[in-house]
């Protein structure tokens, strides 16, 4: 497994979520947090990382903790993200490859299990993970590919696409992210949402436009 590592998480208003996602990484060595403008006690919250601030946007907030990180391995990854007990020891060290995690929610509800289902299909089927399955990559192979595009939406989709499913693994181990938004949004209503986002992406329709219908 890596043990240059260097853990990057964009936030913004994560103070509820980031403690157990900072917890569940135990003793990396390069921790991270690179916040975009957070109202709430998220900076608090990550006193035991490294903190930067950068503008708001997924994008620009992981390229910054790229740039600033100072080990050649790299693992992207949500603030309501937390990593399985072990995890570690199911990283991979090919630098030609991306790695990501299992995706599973917090949530007993059976619509969570289809949810998990259906992106374990569209993982295998597609090749397309997305940002709350957690990305690890060498900077090496993530130069080749154009680094991290100042996006302030579809940032992961955009990078996979560039990897190409050749060039991706996939993890023994879950990462297992909050179910809030679910919850509160519905299950249906944001799953439709976000399939939704993803074919105006891929029908080249700008990212502002899309970042509207996200909210």
């Amino acid at each position: 497994m890596p043990n240059d590592l260097a853990v990057i998480v964009p936030t913004l208003n994560a103070a509820a979520y980031l403690p157990a996602t900072l917890a569940a990484l135990g003793d990396v060595r390069e921790i991270i947090v690179v916040d975009g403008g957070s109202t709430d006690d998220t900076i608090g919250a990550a006193r035991n990382a490294r903190i930067l601030t950068s503008a708001k946007g997924r994008g620009s907030q992981l390229a910054a903790g790229i740039q600033a990180a100072t080990h050649p391995w790299l693992l992207l990854l949500h603030a309501d993200t937390i990593l399985a007990p072990g995890w570690r020891a199911a990283l991979h060290t090919d630098p030609g490859k991306a790695g990501y995690f299992r995706f599973a929610l917090d949530s007993a509800d059976p619509r969570a299990r289809r949810l998990e289902r259906l992106v374990a299909w569209r993982c295998r089927v597609l090749g397309l993970p997305y940002g709350d399955q957690g990305l690890l990559i060498h900077k090496d192979l993530l130069a080749s590919v154009g680094g991290m595009s100042n996006l302030p939406l579809m940032e992961d989709v955009d990078l996979i696409r560039r990897l190409g499913r050749r060039r991706l693994v996939a993890l023994p181990a879950a990462a297992t992210t909050s179910a809030a938004k679910w919850e509160r949004q519905g299950y249906l209503r944001r799953s439709a949402r976000n399939l939704g986002c993803l074919a105006l992406w891929f029908a080249g329709v700008p990212v502002p436009w899309i970042r509207r219908l996200y909210g």
